[in-house]
Parts: C-alpha cells; structure tokens; sequence
C-alpha cells in the first residue's frame, strides 16, 4: 500500500521542481506564512498610501481641539500633541520605514555579495585584502558608524538609507564567501573552465546561483535589522525629516509625553517590534524550507 503513495508524491515533488517544492515546504509553515502575511499587508498599504491617505489633511495639518485624545472608537491608537491620528500616521509611516529597510539591504546585498563572491572564488591574496578590510569595518559598532555617515551627509531618508546599507555590507560578505567556498571546486565549475569561459560569467551564471539559499535567508533576517537601525537614527534626530511620520521618529516625538500619554510610544512601539517579528518568522521558515535535509518531509 506504500509503493503507489510513494510513486505519486516523488511525481508531484518532480512536477513542482526545487522552486516549487520550497514554496511547498514554507507554505506549510503557519507561523511563516503568518509573517509573511503582516509583510504583505504592510507593503501593500506602504504602496497605496497616497491612495488611502490625504496627506497633507491628515498627516501633515493639525488638529488642536483634539491633541492628546486617548484611544477611542473615533481614533483607535489616540492622537498626538497637535492632533494627528496616530494609527493613520503609523500606517502611513510604514511607507518611509520599509523602503528604507528595503533599499538599504539592497545597497549591502550588491557591494557584499560583489565582494564576498570574489573573495570566496579567487581566493589567496585577493580573498585576505577583501576579508582584512571586512573585519576591520566589522569591528566598528554599526550604529555608531551609520551616525557618523548620516551626521557627514546629513539628516534625510536617502543618507540614512546610505548608512543603513553600508553598515550592513559585512554580513553580506562573510556569508557569500562562506557559500561561495562550499561550491568553488565543484566538477560543473571545472568543467566550464576547460571550456574557456570567463570567471565573471563563472561567478554570476554558476556560482552565485548555487549560494542563493543562505543569501535569501540573509536578506529577510537583515530588513528586520535594518528597519531598527533606521528607526533608532530617527528616534535621535538623524533619519527622516518631521513631520513625515518615520516609526522611530514617532517614538521620539512620543517620548516627552510617557509619562501621562504612553500611548503615544506604545503603539509605533509595538508596530516595530511586530514587523521585525513578521521578517524574523518568515526568515527562519525560508531557512528551514531551503535546508535540503528537510526535503523528505
């Protein structure tokens, strides 16, 4: 009775291919596919916000005669100081936010996979210049170095997306390398060395393609921690401008009323603390679902 249950699910694995088996895999993962789901509602109100929101009648104008409103039907998340609705301007900072998680991790996706890629592959001298320079970078707090370069080039989304990305190269590299080192002398790459093929084509049609698993994995794990990163310059003073409603700059115009309005820092608070979440579950299922010793489940 196991013969034709076995035959039918190998057929189905090999209709799917390791795209789909993977896509498989993760979408039995509730907790992940719960990530993934907040994830998609975010970017979707981040990519209709004009549409859903005015902005200059309900972000930017003020409303005095309701400033400092508790939570209630009318304003679910309560008002700030001059009267804004808080859920409305925490949906819409969800635009500024995820953008720059998204670009920024893509800045460090490019340089470190560029440069973990030809460290792993050349290897000797090449690879010590790459890997020395890394370590070297590494060693400096990555917070204290995004401040330093936001506070050169100066306070707005598209330098602290700048600082975001390059403190994140790091990880990148050491990461490509080390998947680059896994499949380096492998025969398929041998093979295409005989027949004359140049090392870049190599890398980016041979190699890179055989790495992406843990690079995927990286990926979502870093908008996590990019995402507190630039909501931590902002709660300093150095990410986006105000009024435009940053997470981390609503938390630090919150932050002198705590005290008799909490509401104000709980809710972008908790905003923040569940998209990371929602990125941290769905890595750790991309994770499991790309490890090829779970194909057999």
């Amino acid at each position: 009775m196991n013969m034709p249950v076995n035959k039918t699910t190998k057929q189905r694995k090999k209709r799917r291919g390791r795209t789909g088996d993977v896509l498989h895999r993760l979408s039995k993962n509730k907790v992940a596919m719960l990530g993934l789901f907040i994830i998609l509602v975010l970017v979707f109100i981040s990519v209709f916000a004009d549409v859903l929101f005015d902005y200059e009648a309900q972000i930017i104008a003020t409303n005095v005669p309701e400033r400092l409103m508790a939570p209630c039907w009318e304003h679910p998340f309560g008002t700030d100081d001059m009267g804004r609705d808080m859920l409305v301007r925490i949906l819409y900072g969800a635009r500024y936010s995820l953008a720059i998680g998204a670009v920024a991790v893509l800045i460090a996706l490019v340089f470190g996979v560029v440069l973990g890629a030809i460290a792993g592959y050349y290897g000797g001298i090449v690879e010590e210049v790459i890997m020395r320079c890394t370590d070297i970078f590494a060693s400096v707090p990555y917070m204290l170095m995004a401040i330093v370069i936001v506070s050169v080039l100066g306070s707005s989304a598209v330098n602290l997306m700048i600082a975001v990305g390059v403190t994140s190269i790091p990880g990148f590299v050491r990461i490509t390398r080390a998947s680059v080192l896994t499949v380096r002398n492998q025969e398929y790459l041998e093979a295409a060395r005989a027949i004359g093929r140049p090392n870049v084509s190599i890398i980016f049609r041979h190699v890179l393609p055989n790495c992406l698993s843990p690079i995927i994995v990286q990926v979502t794990l870093r908008i996590a921690s990019a995402i507190i990163s630039a909501s931590g310059l902002s709660f300093l003073g150095l990410g986006v401008p105000k009024p435009s409603p940053e997470w981390g700059s609503l938390l630090s115009a919150g932050r002198g009323f705590m005290r008799d309005y909490g509401y104000l820092t709980l809710f972008p608070g908790l905003t923040i603390m569940i998209t990371v979440l929602a990125f941290n579950l769905l890595g750790d299922g991309l994770r499991d679902a790309l490890d090829p010793k779970l194909k057999k489940r």
